[in-house]
């Protein structure tokens, strides 16, 4: 078995994707024009699809009152601090900042929805 997609309801679906492709070099794979509004992003590299959608069917999360370990999204970076400096241009807004010991950085924003964003450069990669 293979990641196939991740989803995720969000109050904004067609917003949330052109957030994303704009700043965050997604590509929109698949979407629907009406509601839930899906929309299927894939990563730069087309490794990892995400999918987003508003569906009342169930309620959307307050992302912003919960804690960023809860749910977040990461994406690999090489120049963190152009990217931070980028994505809170952007609206983006600091939540976090961890330095590792072996030389990684995590940071954490949250887009303009709320929904924690890890930037992460890795001194090893991961994938």
């Amino acid at each position: 078995m293979q990641f196939e997609h991740v989803g995720i309801n969000v109050p904004d679906a067609r917003g949330f994707a052109a957030w994303y492709v704009e700043h965050c070099g997604m590509t929109v794979v698949r979407a629907m024009d009406a509601p839930p509004h899906t929309h299927f992003l894939a990563d730069a590299g087309g490794r990892l699809v995400l999918e987003v959608y508003t569906n009342d069917a169930d309620p959307i999360p307050d992302y912003a009152a919960q804690h960023t370990l809860r749910y977040h999204l990461a994406l690999a970076v090489e120049d963190i601090d152009a990217e931070i400096d980028r994505l809170l241009a952007a609206g983006a807004t600091p939540a976090a900042d961890d330095r590792l010991p072996d030389g990684s950085r995590v940071t954490t924003l949250r887009d303009p929805w709320g929904i924690p964003l890890q930037l992460a450069y890795r001194a090893t990669p991961l994938a």
